[in-house]
């Protein structure tokens, strides 16, 4: 009979790049040898480890991540899906601690944190700061391991498993959104009922954007995607962390003419309010990277916050059916 790898690990990529090559190691040295990899490049392309037999190119075409992972998911042998992103690489214990917690057969679906590699620049890693504090990213969680394991309704793509037999019942990504087809599809699964955890030890590295104009390019895709979803899946979208950039980009573009009327003194509070948050989050990312790169981020905090909730409005109030464009 033929033997079944227990996981089939999904990277969607337009072509095969450095960053592949520096991941497919780490996944060759997983401490479980019970997987097989599939790379989704647009082209077929030749395999660069061809004399390991557990790992395959699948050419797509010109897709998105979402469907490059449907395309994957639909010849995978495994049992569980792991999704990662090309620029991601995961801790070499990645799959045992799955099994601990796919042994419970109600969970359906597990993320963990994607950390910032020792390895980037000092700008990716004030990139990856901004969102290490609840004050100046809402979700510290994604981004470096805190707390105890939770149920959760929402989690990003570059480190998500899920059981294959969930995955097809729902039909897959089946998204024409990215980013964001994480959330369509983790809103897809909590609509069924199906559990999804969140693990704090499951880890991967993930490479963050260099550059102030990539990080706010991201930022803005981001923030146009969360804001449709807040109008169209409010369910999983319409939250108060993801609504609060918003106001303040309305505050401060409203400042000039408010700072003139009789209310001039709750801009004044609510400006001041939010600059002890964001001295309150830089001095939370110091104690969790260095007071250097805190620094840095205090750089990127406020504009992070005014472009996304300048972008988050754009996308609650589109009156046209979201587009998501591919790069």
């Amino acid at each position: 009979m033929e033997s079944f790898p227990k996981f089939s690990i999904v990277i969607p990529v337009k072509e095969v790049n450095d960053y592949v090559r520096e991941t497919v190691p780490y996944i060759q040295s997983l401490d479980l040898n019970d997987w097989e990899l599939i790379i989704v490049p647009n082209n077929a392309d030749q395999n660069e480890w061809e004399d390991d037999k557990r790992v395959s190119l699948i050419p797509s075409g010109r897709v998105g991540p979402a469907g490059k992972r449907d395309q994957a998911a639909q010849i995978a042998k495994g049992e569980i899906l792991v999704f990662l992103d090309d620029d991601s690489y995961p801790k070499s214990d990645l799959l045992s601690i799955a099994t601990t917690y796919f042994d419970d057969d109600s969970v359906s679906a597990i993320g963990g944190p994607a950390i910032t590699p020792e390895s980037d620049s000092y700008w990716q890693k004030v990139s990856g700061a901004v969102f290490l504090s609840k004050f100046t990213g809402g979700n510290p969680e994604r981004y470096i391991s805190v707390g105890k394991q939770k149920p959760i309704d929402d989690w990003p793509s570059v480190n998500l498993m899920v059981r294959r037999k969930n995955f097809l019942e729902v039909n897959g990504f089946d998204s024409p959104y990215w980013p964001g087809e994480d959330t369509h599809f983790c809103h897809k699964l909590t609509k069924m009922n199906r559990k999804i955890l969140y693990a704090p030890n499951l880890i991967v590295f993930h490479h963050r954007r260099s550059g102030f104009g990539r990080h706010l390019k991201q930022v803005g895709a981001y923030g146009i995607h969360r804001g449709y979803f807040a109008r169209h899946m409010p369910e999983t979208s319409l939250k108060i962390r993801y609504l609060l950039p918003s106001v303040l980009t309305v505050m401060v573009l409203l400042a000039p003419i408010l700072l003139f009327t009789a209310i001039k003194i709750y801009v004044y509070l609510g400006l001041a309010s939010y600059s002890v948050v964001v001295l309150m989050g830089a001095i939370d990312i110091s104690k969790k990277s260095s007071a250097r790169v805190a620094l840095g981020a205090l750089l990127y905090i406020v504009p992070t916050h005014l472009f996304y909730g300048s972008r988050f409005l754009m996308g609650y109030f589109k009156t046209r059916p979201l587009v998501s464009a591919l790069r």
